[in-house]
């Protein structure tokens, strides 16, 4: 008989800013003027350097106990310390990765500084895209460790339902073999594949078509969602009042009566996610299940749902795991708020914007000298001297210490997971940023060593000299005449 799979680990990441629901009723007013109220709540958007790609690398980091990671990311404290064993593979979940045809699950496997024998795989084109791939590691009998991360970033048309509703954001679950301190165990799943379209996007299009949402919930979503359940259930001999807690990525209104037509009305539902965040698309499923595990005790039942052209359902058992599990809460708190939509719109490229001539450099990338520098730009690998202990930035041949300059001792030093001081900085108003002004200046590392670089996720006059910041992953810059996006790593404060 196989292991139980479990949820070993969580992290979730959260951009820091958020947008107000009022805002953008605010800005939209003249097209619905007939609009009896403001809505309430946030959503989370992207900064204009991150995308499904770098979300999911924060939330990966938290989730790997990397030091680097930040307060928008985080784990199951009951193995906070611990090393962490990384996993053999990396499921990327996501209906909006950058890349249509290059592994995105690569790149985030070379931001995490994983082994070379790690193996990628991408899922996407539906929303129960990575509930999908939790019902396949639980299927292939939870024999390896396997980090299952989804994150959306997706557009939608100004003054839309989407505009309003949906949200940018990443969870990652490692999964294996369960045991002492695991989050949860898998118990069963149930899986219906049927073609009830809710909503579409054609390969290329940018915005989502959804259909009439009443018909979405009383046609579709209260027939298919009940016989999951149902099925899932039956199946595994548990009844529908032993659920405690439903994982439900819906709007509240469609969520209660789904919720009731599968006699599931007295399982707590959490509605953080949808009020201070908004839907995220295929992160959505787990960033529901984590919230469900920070208010469940250990040995609860909880009732996770994925829906996108028909039902994934999964019973879970809580474990012991979850004792202080608090990493959405933090995520949510870590919030600041973005004032200008049409700044939102403009990052999104949803408004253009003429920022002179300083931005038509030509960003064409050199893929030859990417490849050879790959381990500096994907990993953020550095070199530390074995003779004297200096740390450097591009390890090279030679050891920068003037007192050593001993030749061929430096060894690979991860500088992604460190922590620095603001040691210069320069707020430059003339050159082109996307989000003025352009932030760099010199970082000096903890271990010792200095680069100049970019800072990220701060606002004029935020900086000072010896602040603390970490490392990020974030868009370097985009080559649009050639369509490629290029990485690298930023600092950005350590909030307090």
């Amino acid at each position: 008989m196989s292991e139980a799979l479990g949820i070993l680990r969580a992290g979730v990441h959260v951009p820091r800013l958020r947008l107000a629901r009022a805002r953008i009723a605010e800005a939209m007013s003249w097209t619905r003027p007939d609009a009896e109220r403001a809505p309430s709540g946030t959503r989370a958007i992207a900064n204009w350097d991150e995308d499904a790609l770098t979300l999911a690398v924060e939330a990966a980091r938290g989730c790997l106990g990397q030091a680097g990671a930040g307060s928008a990311s985080g784990s199951s404290p009951a193995r906070a310390g611990a090393a962490v064993e990384a996993p053999a593979r990396i499921v990327f979940s996501s209906t909006t990765a950058p890349f249509a045809d290059r592994d995105n699950a690569v790149l985030i496997a070379t931001a995490l500084d994983l082994p070379e024998a790690t193996r990628t795989s991408n899922v996407g084109s539906t929303q129960r895209a990575a509930t999908g791939a939790l019902v396949a590691e639980l299927e292939s009998g939870a024999r390896l460790r396997s980090l299952v991360v989804a994150s959306d970033l997706r557009l939608a048309r100004p003054g839309s339902a989407q505009d309003m509703s949906y949200g940018d954001a990443a969870a990652a679950l490692l999964v294996g073999p369960a045991g002492t301190g695991s989050l949860a165990s898998i118990l069963a799943a149930h899986s219906i594949a049927d073609d009830f379209v809710d909503h579409y996007r054609m390969s290329g299009q940018r915005f989502d078509y959804a259909l009439e949402e009443r018909w979405i919930r009383d046609e579709g979503l209260s027939t298919l969602v009940p016989r999951a359940v149902a099925a899932l259930l039956d199946g595994a001999g548990v009844r529908p009042a032993d659920i405690r807690h439903l994982a439900l990525p819906l709007p509240e209104h469609t969520a209660r009566r789904v919720a009731a037509l599968c006699g599931l009305e007295k399982a707590r539902r959490d509605t953080r996610v949808a009020e201070h965040c908004g839907d995220a698309g295929a992160a959505a499923p787990l960033l529901a299940l984590i919230a469900a595990l920070e208010h469940a005790q250990r040995g609860e039942h909880v009732l996770l749902l994925g829906i996108g052209q028909g039902v994934d359902a999964l019973l879970l058992r809580v474990e012991d795991g979850v004792q202080g599990f608090d990493v959405l809460t933090r995520a949510l708190a870590a919030g600041r708020e973005e004032r200008s939509y049409t700044r939102y719109l403009a990052h999104r490229g949803l408004l253009e914007v003429d920022f002179g001539m300083r931005a038509e450099r030509d960003q064409r990338t050199a893929h030859s000298v990417a490849w050879r520098k790959r381990e500096q730009l994907g990993a953020f690998r550095g070199g530390r001297c074995s003779a004297c202990g200096t740390v450097q930035f591009p390890r090279a041949r030679v050891c920068v210490n003037p007192a050593c300059r001993a030749t061929d001792t430096q060894a690979p030093h991860r500088l992604a997971d460190s922590r620095g001081t603001v040691k210069t900085f320069t707020e430059d108003w003339q050159a082109y940023a996307a989000r003025p002004p352009y932030v760099y200046g010199n970082v000096e590392f903890a271990e010792g060593g200095n680069l100049l670089m970019e800072f990220t996720d701060v606002e004029p006059g935020q900086l000072a000299v010896g602040r603390p910041v970490r490392f990020v992953f974030r868009i370097k810059d985009e080559d649009r005449a050639r369509a490629f996006r290029r990485y690298f790593w930023k600092a950005t404060p350590v909030e307090a």
